[in-house]
């Protein structure tokens, strides 16, 4: 999957330069605790706390002011902080690493590469495309596409290829682009809720909770269905001059694909195979690093191509956060106030769909479900709970424009191309969006 990277302008130089100088005293401040405590013999706690908390902050911003560390460097510099501090030796931090997490999303970003150099992708959405004759068809068309390629394999990659595409469908036809763009990023969110190949939390909960591939999807394959019904539904009753009209328009014609037929072939065979093992109760990460080996054995695609795809920042903040909170959960949650933090409702599912949701929102859904780990075993049913994490920390990404990176893609790909999506277009239908599509999912779990 290719790394999609927001560059983060730098602000005027005043500002870069306060930002810094905050920085720099709160890392000063950080050592000189860590020197104070030392003496002790025991890791500095209020140093691991600053650790875990600047981590967290630079994630939720985006970078360091007056740095250019983004959000994998931020957690590969908490990581070292944390094993300089002491809060973890070097092998609890091989120990901490989730690597069944990290060999599944490898896996298959090399698969959806192979998908995606192959033209696949491409060719499949403009053959459902081209079959709308009416913007409501249209509409329909794009979101089953997004949501069901977004089920089964990773929605970041899924709006890279389907963006460009609506986006020159929409202005060749003279319609509104605006919601169906919002169609491919919100529909990719809600149908990669389904499984646990279909998004890197989701992948995460699947290593973390056990729970098998079969009956992830056959608990939250609703879900996911139900809420693309939901998006079109408010997507046309928030554009009624766009969907309102019955007059339909010429057959669309997107602009011939390049299709590699036999990588292609080779790719959908391996795909259709991975999927049949994931759901015969396979290990995912064990299938999903085999799929991948197998598909970089070939004449037709140089290896650094595909390498060129995956997202190694991505991987890289995996591993950081795995080591930062596993330095804080040592240090500071004791047995005892993880019960204390867990006797405060996350047993009810609807306490835990609130708190992943708003911390999903302010820190982005990866580290949330990180952050909530350690205190799903006081919910009394661990596995149940995790759906409901799952469930809400993926769905919470359609609650505004910064709820996931998939949103972003879709934005910064559309405004490359003169459309502009504002955080109120976005809000309007992602908010109420959001608000249903969970209490379907809580009245379902």
């Amino acid at each position: 999957m290719r790394s999609f990277r927001l560059i983060a302008r730098r602000g005027a130089g005043g500002r870069a330069g306060i930002g810094g100088t905050v920085a720099m005293a709160a890392l000063a401040a950080a050592a000189a605790i860590a020197w104070y405590e030392a003496p002790s013999g025991t890791p500095p706690r209020a140093a691991i706390i600053e650790v875990f908390a600047v981590t967290y902050i630079v994630i939720a911003v985006g970078r360091l002011p007056g740095f250019r560390l983004d959000r994998a460097g931020a957690a590969l510099v908490g990581a070292s902080l944390m094993l300089a501090l002491g809060g973890l030796d070097i092998d609890e931090v091989s120990r901490a690493i989730d690597f069944d997490t990290v060999a599944l999303l490898l896996g298959m970003m090399i698969v959806v590469a192979n998908l995606r150099l192959s033209g696949f992708f491409r060719l499949i959405t403009g053959w459902v495309v081209a079959r709308a004759r009416h913007p409501l068809q249209l509409l329909a068309a794009v979101i089953l596409t997004c949501g069901a390629f977004s089920a089964f394999l990773l929605n970041d990659a899924i709006c890279l290829v389907m963006t460009p595409l609506v986006l020159d469908v929409a202005l060749r036809l003279r319609r509104n682009p605006v919601p169906y763009l919002l169609a491919v990023a919100m529909a990719a969110n809600i149908g990669s809720v389904a499984t646990i190949t279909g998004n890197p939390q989701n992948i995460l909960i699947g290593s973390f909770s056990q729970v098998p591939y079969t009956a992830f999807a056959a608990q939250l394959a609703p879900v996911a269905a139900a809420g693309l019904v939901i998006t079109m539904l408010l997507i046309a009753l928030c554009y009624p001059s766009e969907f309102g009209g019955r007059e339909p328009f010429g057959a669309i014609r997107p602009r011939p694909p390049h299709v590699h037929a036999p990588l292609a072939i080779k790719s959908v065979l391996v795909v259709l195979l991975m999927m049949a093992a994931f759901f015969a109760g396979q290990p995912p990460a064990k299938v999903a690093l085999i799929a991948g080996g197998f598909l970089l054995l070939t004449r037709i695609v140089r290896s650094e191509r595909i390498y060129r795809e995956i997202d190694w920042p991505l991987l890289l903040m995996f591993a950081g956060l795995f080591v930062v909170v596993a330095g804080f959960e040592k240090a500071i949650l004791t047995p005892d106030r993880i019960a204390a933090i867990g006797g405060f409702g996350l047993d009810r599912d609807a306490m835990l769909s609130l708190v992943t949701a708003v911390l999903s929102n302010l820190v982005s859904n990866v580290p949330a479900v990180l952050v909530i780990k350690p205190f799903i075993g006081e919910t009394g049913h661990p596995q149940h709970a995790w759906i409901v994490v799952a469930m809400a920390s993926t769905l919470a990404g359609n609650l505004t424009v910064l709820g996931s990176v998939a949103n972003l893609i879709v934005v910064q790909l559309a405004r490359a191309d003169g459309v502009r999506i504002g955080f109120w277009e976005y809000f309007r239908v992602g908010a109420p969006l959001t608000l249903l599509t969970i209490l379907v999912g809580l009245w379902w779990l």
